[in-house]
Parts: C-alpha cells; sequence; structure tokens
C-alpha cells in the first residue's frame, strides 16, 4: 500500500532533505520513525531535494506501507518518533503509480529578507537580514522578465545535475510588509540554488548596486558569474507542492 505523507521541518540542524551518510537529514529522520511504526525498514522519496538549513512547510513525500495501519495511527505514530524539528501534517493513500516528485507539477519557494537597521535574534533562521533599505518595488519590476519558460543556466549551481537548463516560471512576486521583504517564487521545477540565485540578483537591483535591466541581460547572459551571489538557506522555505487535481485530497 503506497501512502503520502505532508511534512514540515526546520532545516537548520540537517544536511538537507536527502540522506547523507555522515551528517544528519530529513530524509533519514522520517525513514527512522516510519520504520518504528511499522517495525520494518521504510524508505520515503521527497518532492523536492531541499537543501542544507533549507526549511519547509509544504513537503510531501511518499513510501511504501509493508503493514496496515489507519492514516491517522501512522501520522500519530510518526509523530511520537519524530524530533521536535520535524512533524508530519498528514498523510493519505495513494494510487500505487504516484511519486511524489515525478507526479508533481509544481513546486513553490518563499523567501524572507529582514530589512532593517539591525539584526534579529528570533529571525536568525528563517530569514536573510539586510541592514541596506532595498528598494522593493524596484526588485518586482526586474523579476517580471525571469516569468515564463526560460533558459536559467545563470541561476543554478555548477554543481546541478539537471539534464535541462529550462524550466516555467510561473509566478515570481516581491513584496515589503513593514521591515520584511517576502518573495514567493513558483514553477513546475526548480534547478540547483535556483531560487537562492534569483533571490540574491535580485538584492543587487534592490540595494542600488545595479539597474532594471541587469537581471535581463544575465538571464540571457546564460553564465552564472554575472549573477548575483548565493542567498542564504535559512531565509527559504518550500511552502507548497501541486499535483494534478484529484490525486491529494490536501
Amino acid at each position: 500500500m503506497r501512502l503520502a505523507i505532508g511534512v514540515e521541518y526546520d532545516g537548520s540542524r540537517y544536511s538537507g532533505w536527502q540522506f547523507q551518510p555522515h551528517a544528519p537529514s530529513i530524509q533519514e529522520g522520517l525513514n527512522k520513525a516510519l520504520s518504528f511504526v511499522a517495525s520494518s525498514d521504510i524508505n520515503c522519496v521527497g518532492a523536492g531535494r531541499t537543501d542544507s538549513g533549507v526549511h519547509a512547510t509544504g513537503q510531501v513525500a511518499h513510501f511504501d506501507a509493508p503493514v496496515y495501519r489507519e492514516p491517522h495511527a501512522w501520522l500519530m505514530g510518526v509523530n511520537s518518533y519524530l524530533p521536535d524539528d520535524i512533524c508530519a501534517l498528514w498523510v493519505q493513500p495513494v494510487e500505487d503509480n504516484f511519486h511524489a516528485r515525478f507526479t508533481a507539477i509544481g513546486r513553490t519557494y518563499f523567501y524572507k529578507i529582514l530589512n532593517r537597521k539591525v539584526r534579529s535574534p528570533l529571525s536568525r533562521d528563517r530569514s536573510w537580514w539586510i541592514h541596506k533599505e532595498l528598494d522593493a518595488r524596484s526588485m518586482q519590476l526586474a523579476a517580471e522578465c525571469l516569468i515564463g519558460e526560460n533558459d536559467f543556466s545563470a541561476f543554478r549551481a555548477s554543481s546541478c545535475q539537471s539534464h535541462s537548463p529550462f524550466r516555467n516560471l510561473s509566478t515570481l512576486k516581491v513584496v515589503r510588509d513593514r521591515e520584511y521583504i517576502h518573495i514567493v517564487c513558483s514553477a513546475n521545477s526548480f534547478l540547483h540554488h535556483m531560487v537562492r540565485n534569483i533571490v540574491g540578483s535580485l538584492v543587487r537591483v534592490g540595494n542600488g548596486d545595479a539597474d532594471l535591466n541587469w537581471i535581463k541581460e544575465v538571464l540571457e547572459s546564460r553564465d552564472r558569474r554575472l549573477s548575483g551571489i548565493t542567498a542564504p538557506a535559512s531565509g527559504l522555505t518550500l511552502t507548497h507542492i501541486d499535483y494534478p487535481s484529484g490525486i491529494l485530497d490536501n
């Protein structure tokens, strides 16, 4: 029986979603909890391979259950074995051909910037602190050229293993909320470090180090060396995975 599970986590002390033999990962923690409940080894598969330090409120994974349990029993049992910084949100049965990663048709990430003169002890693991005032409107205007299907080579990590640099970016919104700047980014899928590299580039526009046309020039160059820095992982959260209608109840 195949089940899907929704997961929320604070990625601060983990090496990322993907299992690492010599470092703690979200996948490892979830596998252990699932295996305790099933009294058998379980290996779950996640929809998004979030990096070290990246958080999630809407990660989705699937696993094959060797024993029958009601979804509520899985949920309560798994949470009783998970550490405080990982939590299962829901569990539900799915078709045997469901795949958390390959069935997904879209992902949404949220990035938070703390934009004020002094740092925040409470936001240090949840945002990127930038003391110089940023122009969120300029960042939004510069971002608009990235919407649509493009070659995002200029915003991919050198270690990215994707066969194609093309991605369809459907949403890229930059909004100021008092001392915070929120960036929402949705696409069919993302290249390695793509969101963080886009954010780092938009910040160059926001602080006046680059003009509005610079982002377009970087995109067209397809050269990672010309774009901005990689924004810190702490500000990034995976918030939603999209699936075709009717596949998941959540």
